[in-house]
């Protein structure tokens, strides 16, 4: 392809907090997009976070980053949201929905003002309830709002298997389902490790069902307690967007976990909850089931009934 017909690839970050940040550091890094436009109220930050990120170019490869406003995601692909009030030692995920929502709003109408016509992306949280009000507020069809979900509970869960079974990382194939957040939960049925059901692997090595199920509540809470320790978590979900990112902008047609839009999955429909599903330049192509047990496919239910309610609540 001669280089006048290369598509110029261009995202917008909303928010350059700790998030944001990391995510813009990360896409400079592996040089995902060809341009990179930093939105946020802080503009002397955003200026001078811009200055620094370009000086990551002469040591990985050229991508044109600088501060902009809501008007430069007219001709995006991506519009990237992080922007939010972080949670705080104690707060759920949850409990931040009625800050943001407000926040939210700002954003999403004078982004699909612009003559946006790309893929939003969101990580703030409680990130599906605000992935679901980006979808009802832009209007944008489903496949084109995609949330982070589960997808850095999912990254917890396989490190914290690989550790107890002493195997590689990549060997692992383990996600969480349901809410980012309390109710989430292991899909152990299909689980796999070496190609090997994950249950059969621990009962060889001799790992226990209460184990596994006390990682699972240490993954469920390592969020909370990152944030004890040094106030925020950034790095994990910062490279998770920036896969995300990729997956759509270079059309990878990969599997990843994410907050996806239920339509008859799950017995679920009209919400956005934590899932496989396959990415491409389309945004979510589609959306996979994962096989559950019974108790599994009740914890799915239960998370988003739970998440149903704090978003209808918050539409209201």
């Amino acid at each position: 392809m001669l280089a006048n017909q290369i598509k110029h690839t261009k995202v917008v970050l909303v928010g350059d907090g700790a998030v944001g940040s990391s995510y813009a550091f990360a896409m400079m890094q592996q040089q995902v997009a060809d341009e990179l436009v930093i939105v946020d109220i802080q503009q002397d930050h955003i200026k001078g976070d811009a200055l620094d990120l370009e000086d990551v170019q002469p040591f990985t490869s050229p991508l044109d980053v600088h501060a902009g406003s809501y008007a430069d995601a007219g001709d995006a692909d991506l519009v990237v949201i992080t922007a939010g009030v972080p949670r705080k030692p104690g707060e759920t995920r949850l409990d931040l929905v009625n800050k943001n929502m407000k926040i939210l709003e700002s954003i999403v109408t004078p982004v699909v003002d612009s003559g946006f016509k790309g893929t939003f992306i969101v990580s703030a949280n409680p990130v599906d309830v605000l992935t679901a009000a980006t979808q009802r507020l832009s209007g944008f069809p489903k496949n084109r709002v995609i949330g982070t979900g589960t997808s850095l509970d999912s990254s917890r869960w396989q490190v914290a298997l690989a550790h107890k079974l002493n195997v590689d990382l990549r060997s692992v194939n383990a996600d969480i389902l349901g809410e980012h957040g309390d109710s989430e939960f292991a899909a152990y049925s299909a689980a796999t490790v070496n190609g090997q059901p994950l249950l059969d692997v621990a009962k060889k090595v001799g790992v226990s069902q209460a184990e596994l199920e006390q990682l699972e509540q240490e993954t469920r809470t390592k969020g909370g307690s990152i944030i004890k320790l040094k106030g925020a978590t950034f790095y994990g979900v910062a490279t998770s967007l920036m896969t995300l990112s990729r997956a759509v902008l270079h059309n990878e047609n990969i599997v990843l976990p994410v907050g996806a839009p239920v339509d008859g999955q799950y017995g679920l429909s009209d919400m956005y909850i934590g899932t496989p599903a396959l990415i491409n330049e389309n945004g979510i192509a589609k959306v996979l089931e994962v096989p559950l047990t019974d108790a599994e496919q009740a914890k799915m239910v239960a998370s988003a009934k739970q998440l149903k309610q704090v978003l209808d609540d918050a539409m209201n």
